[in-house]
C-alpha cells in the first residue's frame, strides 16, 4: 500500500515516516525547509508558492492524492494539519479519523487507536476511513541509511483567504519537549505559594516546571505553555517528577514516553503510582525539603 504523508513541520514528518516506513511506500510532503530526505519516503516533496494556505493546499493534496493513487493520507496533528485533513474528506469524499496513536491494517478496514472521553481511556476502532491525523510525539524519529528523491513543486494558485494581519503570539520562554528533566505540580500542592518549592527542585536538577491541566488552565499558576497533557504538550524527558497529580489518563498521555517517572503524592491510592518507576507517600512539603537537603550534598 502507498501512503501519502502531509504536515508543514518537519520533525513532525519525519516521526510519521517513522511509524509507516516499514510497512508502505510512503511519499512525504511538506512547506518545511527540514531536511526530510532520510526518513524512508520514497520521494520528499516540497511544496512552495506565493500564498500558501491550507485551501491551495488542501487543492494539491487532494488532486495528487487521486493522480497518484495512493492508499490513504497520514497528516500531522497540528493546527494546520487537521483543518486540511477535513477539507480533503470533504473534496475527496473520504472519511477521516483524528488524534490516532496507532494504525493497522485489517480485512479491508484499518484498524486506530486514539483516545476518547476527554483522554479517559482508550478506544480502538475499525472502519474505512483513508484520512487520519497522527498525534505528535509517538515516536523519534530514526532516519535510515538510504536517501529519498527530492523535488520542489510550486502552487501557483492563489489562496482565496486575504490575510489581513499577523499578530504575532508571544514567544515562550520554556521548551518542555527537549528538556531532559522535569518537574510537574499538580492540584495537590494546595496553593500558588507551593509552586516555590517546586521551582527549587527543578534548580537544583537543572530541570524546567511542568504542571497539570488544573494548575495551567484552570487556577493560572503557570502559564499555558507548561502545561502536560492530552491538551498541553507531549514530553518525553529521562526524568519525570509527578508532585502532587493524582494520574489521571489526560496528563498521562502527556508524559508516558518519560524514561524514569518518579511520584510524590499523599493519597497511596493515586492512579499515577501504577505510572512511575518510583513512587513516594507523603506530605511533598516535608518530602521536597529533604530531597532537596540531600542533592545539595
Amino acid at each position: 500500500m502507498r501512503a501519502m504523508v502531509f504536515s508543514e513541520k518537519g520533525e513532525l514528518a519525519a516521526q510519521i515516516a517513522t511509524i509507516l516506513r516499514e510497512r508502505y511506500e510512503i511519499d512525504i510532503y511538506t512547506t518545511s525547509d527540514s531536511p526530510l530526505d532520510s526518513y524512508g519516503a520514497k520521494v520528499v516533496f516540497r511544496i512552495t508558492g506565493e500564498s500558501l494556505y491550507v485551501d491551495n493546499i488542501s487543492n494539491f493534496l487532494a488532486d495528487r492524492f487521486k493522480e497518484k493513487g495512493y492508499d490513504f493520507i497520514a497528516i500531522g496533528s497540528s493546527v494546520m494539519g487537521r483543518e486540511i485533513a477535513s477539507i480533503l474528506s470533504e473534496l475527496l469524499h473520504l472519511e477521516a479519523i483524528t488524534e490516532i496513536m496507532k494504525l493497522e491494517e485489517g480485512n479491508q478496514v484499518f484498524i486506530t487507536e486514539r483516545f476518547f472521553f476527554g483522554g479517559k481511556t482508550v478506544i480502538r476502532e475499525e472502519s474505512k476511513a483513508r484520512i487520519f491525523t497522527f498525534l505528535p510525539g509517538l515516536v523519534d524519529p530514526m532516519p535510515v541509511d538510504s536517501r529519498s528523491s527530492k523535488e520542489e513543486i510550486k502552487i501557483d494558485s492563489p489562496s482565496t483567504v486575504n490575510v489581513v494581519e499577523k499578530i504575532e503570539k508571544p514567544k515562550g520562554s520554556v521548551n518542555l519537549e527537549k528538556a531532559d528533566i522535569i518537574v510537574s505540580a499538580g492540584r495537590g500542592i494546595g496553593k500558588k505559594e507551593g509552586l516555590g518549592i517546586i521551582q527549587q527542585l527543578a534548580d537544583i536538577l537543572h530541570g524546567e516546571v511542568g504542571g497539570s491541566r488544573p494548575v495551567c488552565l484552570d487556577y493560572h499558576w503557570l502559564s499555558e505553555e507548561r502545561q502536560v497533557g492530552l491538551s498541553g504538550k507531549r514530553v518525553k524527558p529521562k526524568i519525570y517528577i509527578a508532585v502532587g497529580i493524582s494520574g489521571q489518563v489526560q496528563h498521562i498521555a502527556g508524559m508516558r514516553g518519560s524514561k524514569t517517572v518518579i511520584a510524590i503524592n499523599k493519597d497511596k491510592n493515586a492512579p499515577i503510582f501504577n505510572e512511575c518507576d518510583y513512587g513516594i507517600v507523603g506530605d511533598l512539603y516535608t518530602v521536597i525539603p529533604k530531597l532537596i537537603e540531600n542533592l545539595k550534598k
